[in-house]
């Protein structure tokens, strides 16, 4: 089927992944791995875009770096209990995924003009309880940069929501978080000229 076939057929964010997945150069053997589970998922499941897809759906997260790629802003996520990245689910409005993850950085840090560096950087697959007894995520991870003076702003979704040395992540949180946060990092440096 061709790239134009997919995308009539998929619909503009479902053709979207699907993009960024066949584009993505997986950095590690298991991300290999996750790229082509995640794009066979897509492929055998229409909805799989949707939070309504039982065995799992797409989803996406951004580590929010301060301007100077020192410090990151972490949520206390309710249902995990750990200290994460901000993310989440598909919304029938976005168009792309990087969209979404910008999106869902924006409401909840509540800073409105973040900048998304170039990605994904990251994926990750996790179990959730979307469809108990569970489902999982299909997490697309990218990095943003926070304008300087940023004050985020907590939202209803966070316990917490705290600015933490990129080098000094609290506990507990995860490797998935770890991560991100260095990729992130990593590609700061290269991308973002200091002001």
């Amino acid at each position: 089927m061709s790239v134009a076939e997919e995308a009539s057929r998929a619909g503009g964010l479902r053709a979207d992944a699907i993009a960024v997945l066949e584009a993505w150069r997986a950095p590690s053997a298991a991300e290999e791995e996750l790229r082509v589970r995640f794009l066979r998922h897509l492929r055998a499941h229409e909805d799989g875009m949707w939070r309504e897809c039982v065995p799992g759906h797409v989803t996406a997260t951004t580590a929010v770096l301060s301007h100077d790629g020192e410090r990151v802003l972490l949520t206390l996520h309710g249902k995990a209990g750990m200290w994460l990245p901000m993310g989440g689910h598909c919304e029938r409005g976005d168009t792309t995924v990087a969209q979404v993850a910008l999106r869902e950085a924006v409401e909840e840090s509540g800073i409105p003009d973040l900048r998304l560096l170039p990605g994904p950087l990251a994926l990750d697959r996790h179990r959730v309880w979307c469809h108990p007894p569970h489902s999982y995520h299909l997490d697309l991870e990218y990095g943003a940069v926070a304008p300087p003076g940023a004050e985020a702003v907590i939202s209803d979704e966070s316990l917490d929501l705290r600015w933490f040395p990129v080098d000094a992540l609290p506990e507990p949180t995860d490797d998935a978080t770890r991560r991100l946060v260095a990729r992130a990092r990593s590609l700061h440096a290269r991308y973002v000229t200091p002001r």
